[in-house]
């Protein structure tokens, strides 16, 4: 058994940002932002009426001109309050924290952050499951398999397989989106501003459900650890699921990758050399209670494989015949739902999940 992990994404078709206010300038502004980002507003100016949809709105914003109002009614405490202030002043500050909220924001100069909040209520409050897959060993496939999580998870939800290897295969080309139009890791590096969660979903390679992060094709170079801890939490904004393709090579980037994963998988040979590199490369860690073994047959019996490395065992990965082809052709390591590792993979997952 893998123990369960509950899963706390939510598509939410039809919610719709709470606005509260009176103030006819205020909400010419807001209606205008939200127009922008493709959402409506539901807009109240009686907090008390407003406490029906305070706990289930994606987003809820207060004026500055009804932050009192609504502090004395005390509603609940709750993720993605923002209050909207005109100008700065000394009591909003101290309304918003009775109120908890997320920060208290400033027009004109926060229009883009507003913006961006905006674009990202299509989820409510939450994250996706995130799953971590690192190569016990060189060669153990870890890639492969991270594709196939993507795949499989993508059927239920949007899924996002995200390469922080800048020296592995490029998993577009695993998955068949090299050819695919679509932003890359260069392109993020050199952006700035937050990243909305619906803006990467759209703006990555994708098809049937899974998304992918990647490098163009050429050098390399890794990203800075600050866009990629941002594209981490936008993934988890906008997707059920998203996998981590996980370097081997020990530092800061991916010691931080793997503390951020829900679960971390080491795809481990079942080889007296793979058990081996496998503890090497989990001595080192202080804390494996979320790590999991994935298994790939070999003449050490993968019963023995936990206790050599006292890593719980999640399932085991299947020699799939034709997976090679399978990639070759563009169709990404899971052709079919009746592909063996895609069956052993939506196991797990609905393990997980």
């Amino acid at each position: 058994m893998v123990g369960a992990l509950s899963p706390v994404w939510v598509r939410v078709e039809d919610m719709q940002p709470l606005v509260l206010t009176r103030d006819p300038s205020l909400l010419d502004d807001l209606a205008r932002l939200a127009a922008g980002a493709g959402v409506r507003l539901d807009v109240r100016g009686d907090p008390v009426a407003a406490l029906a949809s305070w706990s289930v709105a994606p987003l809820v914003v207060v004026g500055d001109d009804l932050v009192g109002e609504v502090a004395a009614v005390a509603p609940p405490q709750r993720a993605g309050v923002v209050i909207v202030s005109t100008a700065p002043a000394t009591e909003v500050f101290r309304l918003a924290l009775e109120l908890g909220a997320a920060c208290v924001v400033e027009l004109p100069a926060a229009e883009a952050h507003l913006g961006a909040l905006f674009a990202d209520v299509e989820e409510v409050p939450g994250r996706g499951l995130v799953l971590g897959v690192v190569g016990g060993s060189g060669g153990a496939g870890a890639s492969t398999l991270a594709c196939a999580l993507g795949q499989v998870g993508g059927r239920d939800g949007p899924s996002l397989v995200i390469d922080t290897d800048p020296v592995g295969p490029g998993l577009d080309r695993l998955l068949g989106l090299d050819e695919t139009a679509g932003v890359r890791w260069h392109d993020l590096a050199t952006s700035a501003g937050r990243l909305g969660s619906r803006s990467l979903r759209e703006a990555v390679p994708r098809r049937d459900g899974v998304g992918v992060l990647t490098w163009a094709a050429g050098a390399a170079t890794p990203a800075p650890l600050a866009r990629v801890r941002d594209v981490l939490a936008a993934g988890q904004r906008g997707h059920a699921l998203v996998v981590l393709d996980l370097a081997r090579q020990a530092g800061a980037l991916s010691a931080e990758l793997m503390a951020r994963c829900d679960l971390v998988l080491a795809v481990t040979p079942a080889t007296v050399s793979g058990v081996a590199s496998t503890m090497r490369l989990i001595e080192p860690m202080a804390d494996t209670s979320r790590w999991r073994l994935a298994a790939r047959r070999g003449p050490v019996p993968v019963r023995d494989l936990a206790a050599a490395t006292g890593v719980p065992l999640a399932f085991e990965v299947p020699e799939q015949r034709g997976l090679a082809e399978a990639v070759d052709l563009g169709l990404g390591p899971v052709r079919h739902r009746r592909a063996p590792l895609g069956r052993a993979v939506a196991r797990f997952l609905a393990e997980v999940a």
